[in-house]
């Protein structure tokens, strides 16, 4: 009985001193990477070649130019935000997605202008496009792709 007396105290010192596991998996880490998408003939920007497949079955474009990125860690639930480039500005408020992925709305802005609202499930990895507003260029449109890490 002296023994678990001493014992249990120990116990809960000892599991307070330790990092707790979970704790990594309150925090997530988003990246945006704003793009341009044309219906011009040519070749892709470089940069975009792990998602040309992914954007050509979505977007359905000819050619794609990488206008800039940014990414963020933030807490779960929380809010962070990333400016990719061009004046654009990407707030990301995220909830827990029940074991499906990270729940994420997104608020797409361009200057003062917002350009969508709109909620996606990331799962690490895998990228979600989102197409935009046109440039004022010839049927060029502004894009998102979205990645979970």
């Amino acid at each position: 009985m002296k023994t678990i007396r001493i014992l249990l105290p120990l116990l809960l010192i000892g599991s307070l001193l330790l990092p707790a596991p979970a704790r990594a998996a309150d925090r997530a880490g988003i990246k945006a990477i704003l793009i341009v998408a044309a219906n011009a003939k040519g070749p892709s920007d470089s940069r975009l070649a792990p998602y040309e497949p992914t954007l050509r079955r979505i977007l359905r474009f000819e050619s794609y130019r990488f206008v800039g990125q940014g990414s963020t860690s933030l807490d779960i639930p929380g809010t962070a935000s990333v400016s990719p480039g061009g004046g654009h500005r990407l707030e990301f408020t995220t909830e827990e997605g029940g074991g499906r992925g990270l729940r994420v709305r997104v608020n797409w802005q361009q200057g003062r202008q917002t350009l969508m609202e709109t909620g996606l499930v990331l799962r690490p990895g895998t990228p979600a496009v989102l197409g935009g507003p046109g440039t004022g260029k010839g049927g060029e449109v502004f894009a998102v792709i979205i990645i979970g890490q």
